[in-house]
């Protein structure tokens, strides 16, 4: 007797193994641009970034939703080099950081890091 898998709801212009990143508590935002994950993995590190500074990732995911893309000196900006192109660094707190990568066709940004600040920047 085998049980199915329980259905998974379809999230427009997210595709496997991305997944919806989650929102935080009180985040009421009008969103324009659907922020995503790049797997589980990047989920579960924006939600335990969550647990540590709620009002700083709250402000984070609220400026993804409505601008990834504007520049704020010394917290969101592009990052340079070839292998970053198209790469921005969001500044949640002095010590964290998200990575991501916006697409301004698709109005999509796909998070690949969020976490503690790392000696060099990932790549996507």
């Amino acid at each position: 007797m085998s049980e199915n898998p329980p259905e998974i709801p379809i999230i427009e212009n997210v595709e496997p193994p991305e997944v919806k990143l989650t929102a935080p508590t009180l985040a009421e935002t009008e969103s324009t641009w659907l922020v995503v994950a790049k797997n589980r993995r990047v989920n579960r590190d924006w939600e335990a970034l969550i647990e540590r500074h709620p009002e700083s990732t709250r402000r984070c995911y609220e400026d993804l939703c409505t601008a990834p893309t504007t520049r704020k000196p010394g917290r969101v900006f592009p990052l340079k080099g070839k292998l970053y192109k198209g790469v921005w660094e969001y500044e949640v707190t002095k010590g964290d950081r998200v990575f991501y990568v916006p697409d301004e066709e698709l109005l999509k940004v796909v998070v690949y890091y969020a976490g503690k600040h790392p000696n060099a920047a990932p790549r996507p």
